[in-house]
């Protein structure tokens, strides 16, 4: 999220590098190269490969939603139907729910792991949160149910049988809409009246898998979700000037649209160009009107992980249609409130939106959604399945790059359904991986100095054991290191992988692999090494080793330079416990460059290494990584100057 890669860079650039007259290495090649990486080898369910089994499976949960908006009390009042089978080969006694609005709780679990400065609580506020529950059924059998915390234990007498059984569990519930709902739903003032951003609002099933079993880890704020995939039908009332958006496609348009705003809505979804569907200056009309009416909006979308949704009277609407690899369309809406409808801001919102599922689309997968819309609320970057809401302050570069990046998410982990409550990584650093992509490319450069990921900069802070570590769940982590550990440093892994590792043929090549094979299910990290690996062709176990697992640093030194017969032999150490390619840059007097490389291989068994560099010219300056693209902890021992 947004907020967070602030955070991160404001953090990143409070550190620099020490130099220091004389190091001894604490280089061990066995350790970084031990073939011994793998606790377990593929099977019927997950292939060595990295790619789904021939007996992978996955249950699945189809929701019927109602809900209905009541914006004086500030109240969700509706119902929900679950569809649940049972496709794994396990007969199932009992089922787990998660209810995620009994974070905000006051005597919940998360109350305890959030401070006052938190931005996964609600801020202070003072709310009788949660969830209140009445008219739970269950069909096929008798059943009692516990609820502990923000999860909800279905006990059953007669279980869901294997392989294909199914039940359905319906109940109503209710809740208060927090202000600040951990920076991921809630309710903003404006102008002309309240954004309602509504998520983590239904009853949902938690996750019955093959590497777990039950996912039954509460939500603390902090770890995010994992969700099964499913059908939605999804319909909201709200008062007739209440303007409702959701996740995938409106299905009455034409009934809770006024004939003039209708026809803009149609026109939009044919168009290239930026439709404007409700007009700043007719929004005070709006939302001034006293109709005591209400309206019902039915929203449906397949295959999907979850369901958010908006509604205000307050919003200015653009749309636009979306051009997709195969020839389908898709329809870009942006809504924001007058005071954010700038062109330095979100005026330019559905262009955003267009550009960066354009985008996407061609790097990794067809988006597959009806409708990709943006909301600028309160929340300062957050992701669903086809909507997103972004804080409305954002300008320029920074309203750009919460919009990519929340969108971006629609890959990881709405498309490629992760486990982000213990794998944060696999959705918020892939994604910062393939923003830093999206950015160069956005209307031929616009913000390419803007780039997210300057590595040369963050070897220390990348090293540092006090920052913990990628593999953490997120809410093992301390707030302040969440930015390196989820976001930056395993995107700079990815793009240290593509551009000095792998090379950007074969990683493009597997990291697509990675996303067509795992698309609409449930990859784990050991799926991805492996799929990066098999689809690529290396062995790449000492880097996820060095990397994600441990901190360890690079240091690469030049030690010695000795002029000989038709050339140069240059001594290069390896002082710090992790190793990469090297790159050799030999500058002549007459300004000649000659480049030197050389792949990982050499530190399998070395912890020096020499080259030759053959000319007939006088070197006056020898240089490893001159282009910066490795995260050396010291630069000072990077280079050798003739005296």
């Amino acid at each position: 999220m947004k907020k967070m890669l602030i955070t991160c860079l404001i953090l990143v650039f409070g550190f620099g590098t020490q130099a220091q007259e004389s190091k001894k290495s604490s280089y061990d090649p066995h350790a970084l190269f031990s073939p011994l990486f793998y606790s377990h080898n593929g099977n019927q369910f997950r292939s060595a490969n990295g790619s789904p089994g021939p007996k992978y499976w996955q249950n699945r949960a189809d929701y019927n939603l109602k809900a209905e908006l009541f914006p004086e009390s500030n109240t969700i009042k509706g119902s929900v139907t679950i569809k649940y089978t049972n496709n794994s080969p396990d007969n199932l006694n009992y089922l787990w729910l998660q209810l995620d609005q009994n974070l905000f709780k006051s005597d919940s679990r998360g109350q305890v792991m959030i401070s006052g400065d938190s931005r996964y609580g609600n801020r202070g506020e003072k709310i009788s949160g949660g969830y209140n529950l009445t008219n739970i059924a269950v069909s096929n059998s008798e059943f009692t149910y516990i609820i502990e915390d923000t999860r909800m234990q279905i006990r059953l007498k007669k279980p869901v049988s294997k392989n294909g059984g199914k039940t359905e569990i319906s109940m109503n519930f209710e809740f208060k809409i927090p202000v600040n709902g951990s920076d991921r739903m809630g309710h903003l003032k404006t102008e002309n009246g309240e954004i309602y951003t509504i998520a983590q609002w239904y009853p949902r099933m938690a996750v019955y898998d093959d590497v777990l079993g039950w996912n039954t880890k509460p939500y603390l704020g902090a770890g995010e979700f994992y969700c099964e995939y499913g059908d939605v039908d999804l319909t909201i009332t709200a008062p007739e000037n209440q303007f409702v958006l959701a996740s995938g496609e409106l299905k009455n348009a034409k009934k809770v649209l006024s004939k003039k705003v209708y026809t803009r809505w149609e026109a939009a979804k044919k168009s290239d160009a930026i439709t404007e569907i409700i007009k700043e200056s007719e929004v005070a009309e709006i939302a001034n009107s006293n109709s005591k009416s209400t309206k019902t909006w039915n929203y449906h979308m397949d295959t999907t992980r979850d369901v958010a949704w908006a509604a205000s009277k307050a919003f200015v609407i653009d749309g636009s249609k979306i051009n997709l690899p195969s020839g389908k369309k898709s329809f870009a809406i942006s809504a924001q409130p007058v005071e954010s409808n700038g062109q330095d801001s979100y005026g330019r919102g559905c262009e955003y939106t267009k550009t960066s599922i354009e985008y996407y689309s061609n790097l990794l997968y067809e988006y597959p959604y009806p409708m990709a819309i943006n909301v600028a609320a309160n929340v300062g970057g957050m992701e669903y399945p086809g909507i997103v809401f972004c804080g409305w302050k954002a300008k320029n570069v920074s309203a750009w790059g919460v919009i990519d990046h929340e969108f971006g998410h629609n890959w990881f982990p709405m498309l490629v359904g992760s486990n982000e409550r213990n794998f944060g990584w696999m959705d918020e650093g892939f994604n910062t991986y393939i923003n830093d992509l999206s950015i160069k490319h956005f209307n031929n450069g616009e913000y390419n100095k803007a780039t997210r990921l300057p590595i040369a900069k963050l070897g220390n802070v990348f090293a540092d054991a006090s920052k913990e570590y990628i593999m953490l769940p997120p809410d093992g982590l301390k707030e302040k290191n969440i930015g390196l550990q989820v976001y930056y440093k395993p995107a700079a892994g990815l793009k240290i992988l593509r551009n000095v590792v792998i090379g950007k043929d074969r990683f493009d090549y597997a990291f697509k692999e990675y996303v067509k094979h795992w698309a609409f299910k449930h990859p784990t990290p050991d799926d991805f090494y492996r799929s990066i690996e098999n689809a690529a062709g290396e062995d790449l176990s000492w880097f996820w080793r060095g990397w994600f697992i441990n901190n360890y640093s690079l240091d690469q030194a030049i030690s010695n330079v000795e002029k000989t017969k038709g050339g140069y032999n240059v001594t290069v150490e390896n002082l710090g416990s992790f190793a990469l390619p090297i790159f050799i840059t030999a500058e002549t007097t007459n300004g000649k460059k000659i480049e030197h490389n050389q792949g990982v291989d050499v530190w399998m068994r070395n912890k020096s290494f020499k080259f030759f560099i053959p000319t007939t010219e006088t070197v006056t300056r020898i240089t490893l990584d001159a282009n910066r693209q490795l995260p050396d902890i010291d630069r000072s021992n990077n280079t050798w100057i003739e005296k």
